[in-house]
């Protein structure tokens, strides 16, 4: 009787019945009708996948578990003589196992600790096993199905997590945007109030810096009432030039401004010839002038002139004599004069 045993398997030898000897791999002899190979164990690493156990959580609901275990025989005579079915042994040990710690943990705890419920069936089948033997590497739940109703109520509540989680972010999105846009709009706002306020200070300071410009080229130019009579008859026809004027209201200061006038005027007729020259020396300088200002001023001399010709009939109506009137040959010739007369009749007059 000549034995050939393959590697990684031990056979079990009795004698008459009795354990003799384990035949380890190799080439081994038996005595024939006496010796005998009661068990041949493999010494492999075996994967054995259990069929799906019901087990009761601790929420009483129940579950289907699928494990997976994974073991080896370390000592061939106690796994052939301690233990009757090692394999049937672990499988109910296992289940067992199971229960006792499932039972422990509700639903959501035993779907999310399926790490912590591996480790102490390896540690409880490990301790159980090892007088037979047998070595459990290690345990694995292959798979956790609850039942199909609380499967719908789980994808349920999944949903509305997932819908709340969703309307939060939306919220906080929304309400970062108005943030963003409450804070923009602050900014503008600021910047344009800012903006405001340095154009009205700059413009304040534009006029102020031109008024003070003009009072300092009058106070400079030193003028005199004529020239403020003049530019007072200037304005009249402007503030009466208005379509829609139908009332004219003349203020009280405009008699002064006209004894002014009359004062210009008086100051006019008694030129000298040589002033009357430098006039019209000065005449030649104001066509460069503006326009406005040409006009106005010869509106002012066909004034003067008609003063000029009232004071003249007047005076000849007290005295009864004739003027002698030089009438200007056109407008823009110097005022019209007259030969004064006789001091005595002038002193009447």
């Amino acid at each position: 009787m000549v034995k050939v045993v393959p590697q990684q398997v031990e056979y079990v030898v009795e004698r008459l019945g009795k354990y003799s000897r384990t035949l380890t791999p190799g080439l081994n002899i038996l005595v024939p009708f006496i010796d005998s190979v009661r068990n041949k164990v493999d010494k492999r690493e075996a994967v054995v996948n259990f069929p799906p156990q019901p087990v009761i959580t601790s929420d009483n609901l129940v579950v289907s578990i699928d494990t997976v275990l994974y073991f080896k025989v370390v000592d061939s005579v106690r796994a052939t003589y301690e233990i009757f079915s090692y394999l049937q042994a672990i499988e109910q040990l296992t289940v067992t196992t199971l229960r006792n710690v499932i039972g422990s943990l509700d639903l959501e705890k035993a779907l999310t600790s399926r790490d912590e419920i591996n480790r102490h069936l390896s540690g409880v089948l490990d301790e159980t096993t090892g007088r037979w033997g047998i070595k459990v590497t290690r345990v694995e739940i292959k798979a956790i199905e609850p039942p199909p109703s609380i499967r719908d109520s789980m994808e349920k509540q999944m949903r509305a997590e997932r819908d709340r989680r969703a309307a939060i972010l939306h919220a906080e999105g929304l309400k970062q945007s108005q943030i963003l846009t409450a804070e923009g709009e602050k900014q503008a706002a600021v910047l344009r109030a800012e903006g405001d306020r340095q154009s009205r200070i700059l413009t304040a300071e534009g006029q102020a810096k031109a008024i003070r410009t003009v009072v300092d080229s009058i106070h400079l130019a030193n003028p005199d009432s004529k020239v403020m009579a003049y530019q007072y008859l200037q304005s009249l026809p402007q503030i009466a030039a208005g379509q829609s004027n139908k009332l004219w209201i003349l203020p009280v200061e405009l008699t002064k401004a006209l004894e002014g006038i009359g004062g210009a005027l008086g100051g006019l007729s008694s030129m000298s010839n040589e002033d009357r020259s430098r006039h019209v020396d000065r005449s030649s300088l104001e066509e460069h002038e503006s326009q406005e200002v040409l006009e106005a001023r010869r509106a002012a001399e066909e004034a003067a002139a008609a003063a000029n010709a009232e004071a003249a009939a007047a005076a000849a109506q007290v005295s009864g004599d004739q003027p002698t009137q030089q009438l200007p040959a056109s407008p823009g010739t110097p005022a019209s004069r007259y030969e004064a007369p006789p001091t005595q009749d002038r002193d009447n007059a």
